[in-house]
């Protein structure tokens, strides 16, 4: 696989000021020079990346490798396998971007690319980029097939986790990414509302999840954010059940917990249904998760912990006698991955800022007889809250 410039040729593109997206491997961003594409680093990414690593590590240098975060800072993205893919940066120094050479990437105006072949010796091309003299921030994924040969060969003075940095940056969106963050759940509540007319007596859950991709594109997503969760009855008991040839029934609840991928920004929503009429423990139960939900909600604001967040919730089931059966963190952060690193739980007590996005899905499962979970994504702002997903949270029945 190649990626979708080569900055040997240096390709013409159409003439238009910024580079359009493209979907899957290759770049973002950009601007035309002489008829050429150039590629952009993200100057003011990568200096909240640096402020957040020189406010615990002056003067360190950073080593990143996660594919997301390579994305997140240079707009090229590509799943490298076995081969070593990663970005320098340092304060008063252009970023270099250290790739296999299968990996033609365009030049870039505000960053040098250096390349290694499969047969270099990989640690001496990475080490050549590296001041031994400073402290080097490395990545929580990099693997120690390329860390080791590098502390052997003693590359910088010191090596301690970096990424932290790179989390902190991710964590907190701009206006771009919150623009990205809207229309990948705007188009999420537009899939859901098409899903729920896939469901009719006697169909099984695979073949629900089998229909769902098509969904995605039709919505203009890339593809699924993670492999969507359809829960018929007592698997909805199971958090994270994955679809199988369960029929439906009537009395069931019907749990979809789903989300896709608009240009690379994630998504990720739960809602509970009904086939028949509730009974009276279903319907209680749902409606005890629905205020948890909508209790932490009313709490998002600047200045707030997570940790209060997972408790104003929790309160709820708890005190409703369901607490031993709420077996999971309130939510997750989110963005270009799913899961981001970063949770709404009892243990973090990170104050919420301005930019972050994140989950709130509490659930109340009942092992082998049912389960109820409603999950929205928050996306903080100056004031308060802005919620997602417009997607109701009254109970409905599907028959």
């Amino acid at each position: 696989m190649r990626a979708a410039w080569d900055a040997k040729e240096c390709p013409k593109v159409p003439a238009q000021k910024e580079r359009p997206y493209l979907p899957g491997m290759g770049y973002h961003g950009g601007t035309l020079a002489k008829g050429c594409f150039m590629a952009h680093v993200d100057d003011q990414r990568v200096a909240r990346v640096l402020d957040a690593l020189e406010a615990q590590h002056p003067g360190a240098q950073l080593l990143v490798n996660d594919p997301w975060s390579i994305y997140y800072l240079t707009g090229f993205y590509a799943d490298m396998f076995e081969r070593f893919c990663g970005v320098l940066l340092a304060r008063d120094a252009e970023p270099v971007i250290l790739v296999n050479a299968l990996h033609q990437l365009p030049e870039y105006d505000n960053a040098r690319v250096t390349y290694h072949t499969d047969t270099d010796v990989v640690a001496d091309a990475i080490a050549s980029e590296i001041d031994s003299a400073k402290p080097l921030g490395i990545d929580t994924v990099m693997r120690s097939g390329f860390l080791m040969p590098l502390m052997e060969r003693h590359a910088a003075s010191e090596f301690f986790l970096g990424d932290f940095a790179v989390t902190a940056a991710r964590s907190c969106k701009d206006a771009a990414e919150q623009e990205l963050m809207r229309a990948s759940s705007a188009a999420n509540d537009a899939v859901m509302a098409d899903a729920i007319k896939l469901v009719h007596e006697g169909v099984t859950e695979h073949e629900i999840a089998d229909q769902m991709l098509g969904l995605y594109r039709k919505h203009g997503c890339e593809g699924f954010s993670f492999p969507p969760i359809v829960s018929f009855g007592a698997n909805a008991g199971d958090p994270h059940h994955e679809p199988d040839d369960t029929v439906l029934k009537r009395g069931d609840v019907v749990l979809f917990d789903i989300g896709g991928r608009h240009r690379n920004y994630c998504s990720d929503m739960t809602r509970t249904f009904f086939w028949g009429e509730p009974d009276e423990e279903k319907a209680r139960i749902y409606d005890i998760v629905r205020r948890a939900n909508e209790a932490a909600e009313a709490l998002i604001a600047p200045g707030v912990r997570m940790c209060d967040l997972d408790r104003a919730a929790r309160d709820v089931i708890e005190d409703a006698g369901y607490g031993q059966y709420f077996t999971h963190r309130l939510g997750h952060s989110i963005g270009l991955q799913d899961h981001e690193p970063g949770d709404v739980s009892l243990v973090n007590e990170q104050v919420v800022e301005p930019g972050m996005t994140f989950s709130i899905e509490p659930g109340i499962y009942l092992p082998g007889r049912t389960g109820v979970r409603i999950e929205d994504l928050a996306l903080v702002t100056e004031n308060g809250v802005e919620i997602l997903n417009a997607y109701p949270h009254d109970p409905v029945r599907l028959d």
